[in-house]
Parts: C-alpha cells; sequence; structure tokens
C-alpha cells in the first residue's frame, strides 16, 4: 500500500471512530432518558464524563502496550470491535435486562477504554509515516473534523426516528471500520522489550510535551463544553430540537474540518507557534461571543468563528508532539497528548457541567473561554521558547 493510500486509509479510520462517538450529542439528553436516567443535565454529564475519563485511564496504556511490542493494527483492530459490540450493547441491554443507569455508566467506560485503541494508535500510524508532520496530523485533523462535522447533525436526525438508534449506527461503523484498518501495513518501530512503565518513562524524560499537552487540554476542554453544556444550552434557550441542535454543533465542526489540511501543510512552513498563539488568543473571547449571543443566528456565527480558530491550532499542536520526540515511543507520546486532551473533554462536561447548574449558562461559558486564556497565557512563555529545537527537529 502507498504512503498516500495508507494516510488515506488511517484518516477514515479515525472519521469513523469520531462520527460514531459525536452521533450521540445532539440529543444527549433523550438518549440518557431512555438507558433509565431520571435527570437531564446530571445524568448526560455522566454518559459523556464516562467514555472520556475512559479514555484518560487507556490512551497512555494502549499507547504503552503497542510500543513495547512494535504493534499497532491489532489494537485498533480489536479496538473497534470491541467498541462495536459494547455500542450495541448499550442499546440493547437496558431494554431487556432492566440494566441500572449506574451499571450502563459502567458499559459505557468500557465502550470508551475500548475506542481510544482505535482512535489514538490510528493517529500514531499517521506519525509513522514520512511526507511531513504537519501534513499527517493536518490529515488527521481533517478527519477528527469531518466526523465530527456530520456526526452532529446525522445525530440529530437518527434522534428523530429512536433515541437508542445512534448507538446502533455507531456500532455499525465500528464494526465496519475493522477489516479497513487491518488493510494499512504496520509501519511501528521494533519493540524495545521492556516493560510498560519503561514506555511511559519517556515522557517524564521529555518535559517539552508538556506544551503541546497543555494546548490539547485547552482545545479538548472547550469542545466536551459544547458537548454537554452548549447542546443543552442551545436547546434551552432557543428552543431547537436535537436534529436543529445538530446543525448549530455542525457549524463548528464543519470548518474545524475543511481547514485542518491547509493550516497543517500551513504549519509546516511558518512553524508551530504562530497558529497556536493566534489562535489561543482569539479562541476564548470566541467561546465567550457565543454565550452572549442573543440570537441562535449570532450564535451560530459564533460557532463558525470558534471552528475557523480551532482548525488553525489543532494540527500545528498535534505536529508539535511529532516534531518533540523522535521515532521510537510515538505511540506513547501521541498517547499522553490524547490524555491530556480527553482529560480535557472530560474537564470540560464536569466544569461545564457543574457550573452550568449551579450558576447558570451564561457563567459555564466565561468560566470556559476564560480558563482557555489563562491556561493558554501561562503555556506561551515555553512554546516560544520551544520553537526553534521543534522546528529543527522536524526539518531533521
Amino acid at each position: 500500500m502507498t504512503e498516500r493510500r495508507a494516510r488515506a486509509v488511517l484518516a477514515a479510520v479515525i472519521f469513523v471512530v469520531l462520527l460514531a462517538q459525536v452521533l450521540l450529542y445532539p440529543g444527549v439528553d433523550t438518549l440518557v432518558a431512555a438507558l433509565g436516567a431520571r435527570t437531564a443535565l446530571d445524568a448526560s454529564m455522566w454518559f459523556l464524563a464516562a467514555e472520556f475519563a475512559a479514555f484518560v485511564a487507556f490512551a497512555g496504556v494502549w499507547g504503552a502496550v503497542s510500543d513495547r511490542t512494535g504493534r499497532r493494527v491489532p489494537y485498533i483492530v480489536g479496538g473497534a470491535l470491541a467498541g462495536s459490540a459494547l455500542y450495541a450493547a448499550l442499546a440493547w441491554l437496558p431494554n431487556v435486562t432492566g440494566l441500572s443507569f449506574e451499571l450502563v455508566l459502567a458499559v459505557r467506560a468500557l465502550q470508551g477504554a475500548a475506542t481510544i485503541a482505535a482512535f489514538s494508535l490510528s493517529m500514531t500510524m499517521l506519525m509513522d509515516l514520512p511526507g511531513g508532520h504537519g501534513r499527517n496530523m493536518g490529515a488527521a485533523g481533517i478527519a477528527i473534523g469531518s466526523g465530527t462535522a456530520l456526526g452532529a447533525p446525522l445525530g440529530g436526525q437518527l434522534y428523530g426516528i429512536s433515541p437508542t438508534l445512534p448507538l446502533y449506527v455507531a456500532a455499525g461503523l465500528l464494526l465496519a471500520v475493522a477489516p479497513l484498518a487491518a488493510l494499512v501495513p504496520d509501519r511501528a518501530p521494533a519493540g524495545d522489550g521492556g516493560r510498560l512503565r519503561r514506555a511511559a518513562r519517556r515522557l517524564g524524560e521529555t518535559p517539552e510535551l508538556g506544551i503541546p499537552y497543555a494546548f490539547g487540554f485547552i482545545d479538548r476542554l472547550t469542545a466536551g463544553f459544547f458537548a454537554l453544556v452548549g447542546t443543552l444550552y442551545f436547546r434551552a434557550a432557543f428552543g431547537l430540537t436535537p436534529g436543529e441542535t445538530g446543525v448549530v454543533l455542525a457549524l463548528f465542526f464543519a470548518p474545524f474540518a475543511v481547514l485542518q489540511y491547509p493550516f497543517g501543510v500551513l504549519s509546516d512552513a511558518v512553524g508551530r507557534t504562530a497558529p497556536i498563539v493566534a489562535g489561543s488568543a482569539l479562541y476564548g473571547l470566541a467561546v465567550v461571543g457565543v454565550g452572549l449571543a442573543p440570537t441562535v443566528e449570532l450564535a451560530g456565527a459564533g460557532m463558525v468563528v470558534v471552528g475557523v480558530i480551532g482548525a488553525l491550532m489543532a494540527p500545528a499542536t498535534m505536529a508539535l508532539v511529532t516534531d518533540i520526540v523522535g521515532e521510537r515511543g510515538r505511540a506513547t507520546a501521541m498517547a499522553g497528548f490524547n490524555a491530556a486532551g480527553s482529560l480535557g473533554f472530560l474537564a470540560g462536561i464536569l466544569v461545564g457541567g457543574f457550573v452550568a447548574g449551579e450558576f447558570g449558562y451564561l457563567a459555564a461559558f466565561l468560566v470556559a473561554g476564560g480558563g482557555e486564556l489563562a491556561l493558554a497565557l501561562l503555556a506561551l512563555p515555553r512554546l516560544l521558547a520551544l520553537e526553534p529545537p521543534a522546528q529543527e527537529r522536524a526539518a531533521g
């Protein structure tokens, strides 16, 4: 298989994993009600948080196992198949067995532990490819953005048919992607034969990784915020249906998808600092602007702005991970990035849900946008100091 075809297939795997995930967002409150929950905001918060807590816990495990064994593909295929079965179980078990919502959350966590293998290691296989780190991470970014952009409106339409139909569609998508992943040659470096903790130790030996990890955390925090708080806010403030909510969410995800690849190529040409700094300077303000918008039309325009800025930042941040690490330990490094991002998504869900429940939606938007600005300012000096060696590595 050629490098270009391998890049396309790996991007397709990432696309399908994200599409399956985001199908659930537009009507998550109706989904948790169908699965036995008795509240809307709290139950939706814990349903989304269970998956991302598993992402945080298991991204590093899969990355370390992959680096140790020198294999990627078997874990991607296995994660997709297990994720498919667990998505189907989420839809089927509560209706047939009367499974409590607490046990539903446990199944949801297992589903997250499985699907993070397919997602994180597919991104790592893109890192294994030659052709420019920005180009490869731009392919990952456009797959992520496209999956989320299509998932939001499609999920909203599926909810109009049945509240559990998005789960069955997600199961079918992951089942279909498993043989697709098996077609890609494994280009992972040979395993180092060490124990799992030896692979994980590489992160401590490369403190520069904390910079892209911090920005990955920031970026995904706002995504988690919009997945929960944004979804419920749009429905409550503007009276939108799940289908209409999916369209509004797509106003963010569509430009985020379309612009990832060209912005990734741009970061190869101009360096990582400029896209990340320009993005972080505006991103938090744009998030607050969405919460202040008095009409759904202005809120939608704000979502487009957030998507454009996010597309500028995301591929440069992922490419910075590849700039910093060598050939060995890539899976562990990318797993750490995905864990940081998943932790940010989890924080966006939990913090946003708590603040919205206690103080209202506007306060939640202010916290999310203000947190973006504050964390970006804290990390910015180290990013500026890191740019020359990172670019030297990229050129090498």
